[in-house]
C-alpha cells in the first residue's frame, strides 16, 4: 500500500479548510450569544453594590434575584444561578470568589418515576455573609447560609450552613477550624 506524502501544499489545504469550516466561522457568534444571555443581559438585572468586580467570563442566571454587596469580587469562570421563580442569592460586602466557583439556589427533584429535568425545581435562598472568601472550584448548594468572615476551601462542596468565622473544607464541606 502506497503512503501519501505530506506535502506543504496538503498542509496548507488542511489549514485553510480548518479556518473556512462553517462550524469554525459560526463559533464566534455562538460565543457572543452565550456571553450576551449569561453575562451582559443579566448584569443590569442584578442588584450591585459599589465597586463590584465581575470577571468578564462569569455566568449569571436570573439576575433579578442576585444581590452583590459593596466590593464583592467574582473570579473567572464563576457561575451564580438564582432560582427561576423565587430564591435569591445574596452576597455580603467584601466577599471574594476564587475562579470557577458555582453557586445555585435551586435543585431538581429526585422522584424515581419521572425524568429529573421534567420535575419541578426546589428553590432555596443562598446567603453568603460579608468578608467571606470562597476558594477556587467550590460549590455552594441551594439553601446554604455562610456566616460572616468564613472561608471555604478550594474544591469544597458546601451542603450545610457554615458558622461565622469558620474555615470549612471537603466534600461535603465540614468546619475544620475557626479563624483566629
Amino acid at each position: 500500500m502506497a503512503v501519501k506524502k505530506n506535502t506543504p501544499w496538503m498542509r496548507i489545504r488542511r489549514l485553510a479548510a480548518s479556518f473556512l469550516s462553517p462550524r469554525v466561522l459560526i463559533h464566534p457568534f455562538r460565543m457572543l450569544h452565550y456571553w450576551g444571555y449569561a453575562h451582559a443581559l443579566q448584569r443590569p438585572r442584578m442588584t450591585l453594590g459599589r465597586d463590584v468586580r465581575l470577571a468578564p467570563n462569569a455566568s449569571f442566571r436570573n439576575g433579578e434575584r442576585i444581590e452583590l454587596g459593596d466590593q464583592v469580587q467574582i473570579g473567572e469562570y464563576c457561575a451564580i444561578w438564582a432560582g427561576r421563580e423565587s430564591a435569591w442569592v445574596r452576597v455580603g460586602a467584601r466577599t471574594t470568589f476564587g475562579p470557577d466557583v458555582f453557586v445555585t439556589a435551586a435543585d431538581y427533584g429526585l422522584a424515581r418515576n419521572q425524568r429529573i429535568t421534567d420535575q419541578p425545581m426546589t428553590e432555596r435562598e443562598v446567603v453568603i455573609g460579608p468578608d467571606c472568601w470562597i476558594g477556587a472550584k467550590a460549590v455552594i448548594t441551594a439553601g446554604v447560609t455562610l456566616g460572616e468572615g468564613c472561608v471555604i476551601g478550594a474544591g469544597s462542596v458546601v451542603t450545610k450552613d457554615v458558622p461565622p468565622f469558620a474555615i470549612a473544607a471537603g466534600i461535603p464541606a465540614k468546619v475544620i477550624r475557626e479563624r483566629v
